[in-house]
């Protein structure tokens, strides 16, 4: 009698998982770099085993949250004028040294820390590739960004930019809104990457859709919701029944 009700609290357990990940897109959907993500459901059966199938019965199924899939697909690339804004306008991310180890991004808005090494918006060196910082000389203020990740000072080159591809960008473990771990797969260096300075790529969240989803995964929570309370009702309502004295 309760096999409904507790296939209705896995929807429900399910689906708040959805809206989580559905108002994280919506609040970065103004951070460089990230990438909207969205849940994949399945259905989850566990069968009793030594046991021979009750006549007449039928099989139930609960949900389950199977995975989170990433959106890799591009964002829109804006002009800001900062020549040490920029952006990757293929496949690839920019590798940067944290605490953790070697991680990488597609955010590239960066700025110069007082030492006069390149780091990104968390304050992580942002690595050449030589895999070492990129130092720009305390005299210099000319600084370009060829697009092979060359770059240059009045001093002359002083780095290239590290960029890297993977061969399953799925797989990479995300690590707050812009980072990713390589995790078991290896990194493969771009030798020609397609870098435009003076520019930002934004999310790749689309606002109006995901507001509109998110609209509609609550109102899929409320129905639920609304029928585990109704079998609820139903199931007290037969306790009392069997309970209640001749």
């Amino acid at each position: 009698m309760e096999n409904a009700s507790y296939i209705a609290l896995s929807r429900m357990v399910a689906q708040q998982r959805a809206m989580d990940v559905r108002a994280d897109n919506i609040a970065n959907m103004n951070t460089p770099g990230y990438k909207g993500e969205s849940v994949l459901f399945s259905d989850f059966l566990v069968r009793q085993q030594g046991v021979a199938p009750v006549p007449g019965g039928r099989t139930e199924q609960m949900v389950q949250d199977r995975a989170t899939w990433r959106d890799v697909t591009e964002g829109q690339v804006s002009k800001t004028g900062n020549p040490l804004d920029v952006a990757l306008s293929a496949e690839g991310f920019f590798a940067v040294s944290t605490a953790h180890g070697e991680r990488y991004t597609r955010a590239g808005r960066f700025s110069l820390a007082a030492s006069g090494q390149i780091v990104d918006m968390s304050g992580n060196t942002v690595l050449g590739t030589d895999s070492l910082p990129i130092n720009i000389p305390q005299s210099d203020t000319n600084i370009s960004i060829a697009a092979d990740g060359t770059v240059s000072t009045e001093s002359g080159a002083v780095g290239k930019l590290r960029v890297v591809q993977f061969d399953d960008a799925q797989a990479l473990k995300a690590e707050g809104t812009a980072l990713f771990a390589a995790a078991a797969q290896q990194p493969r260096v771009d030798s020609l990457p397609a870098i435009v300075q003076g520019a930002v790529e934004g999310a790749n969240v689309k606002p109006i859709i995901e507001v509109t989803q998110m609209m509609g995964e609550m109102r899929e929570f409320e129905f639920v919701s609304q029928f585990v309370d109704a079998e609820s009702t139903r199931e007290q309502s037969v306790i009392d029944r069997l309970l209640r004295p001749d």
